[in-house]
Parts: structure tokens; C-alpha cells; sequence
């Protein structure tokens, strides 16, 4: 199955933290903040203006972005986590 954005969302595969362990203390999947970054997978076509032209989005398939720690909407499709979000909600892309 194959997911099409509409309008300025996105489809973001979160990408993981590195685990970092300290003094030997693991910690558990639940206590570990969500990721903030994540690598674009599919783009919508763009949002249309007020005065009904078309704005291209600025980010394109395959950039790795930053976005807000809860931002968008996750979902699981073939068994794999994805977030859904606006392109407003992408804080930077990253180099």
C-alpha cells in the first residue's frame, strides 16, 4: 500500500535516536522521548493560496528535517511508524 499526501502535508519516517547509556542504566521504550527528526518519504502536491494560485512546497522526498516534538499525526503502515504533518510544522531542513 503507498501513501499520497494532499495539499502542504508530508509523510515522515521518524528516524531513531542514538541510545545513549549512562552509568549502565537502560532505559525503557516508554520513558525515551519521541524523535525530532525524521526523513521525508512523500510530498503532497502544495497548498493553494487565497487568491487560488498554487505554492510549491520548499521541501522535496528524501530531506531530513526537524520538526516539533509533537507534531503531526502518527500512523503504522506495513509495519513501519510514519508521522503525517504540514509543512508549517518543519522547524529546518537538515545539511
Amino acid at each position: 500500500m503507498k501513501i499520497k499526501p494532499l495539499a502542504d502535508r508530508l509523510v515522515i519516517r521518524p528516524l531513531e535516536e542514538q541510545e545513549a547509556k549512562k552509568g549502565g542504566i537502560i532505559i525503557p521504550d516508554t520513558a525515551k522521548e519521541k524523535p525530532q527528526q525524521g526523513e521525508v518519504m512523500e510530498i503532497g502536491p502544495g497548498r493553494t493560496s487565497d487568491d487560488g494560485k498554487k505554492v510549491n512546497l520548499e521541501v522535496k522526498k528524501g530531506d531530513k528535517v526537524l520538526y516539533g516534538r509533537y507534531s503531526g499525526t502518527e500512523i503504522t503502515l506495513n509495519g513501519t511508524e510514519y508521522l503525517i504533518l504540514r509543512e508549517a510544522d518543519v522547524l529546518a531542513i537538515v545539511e
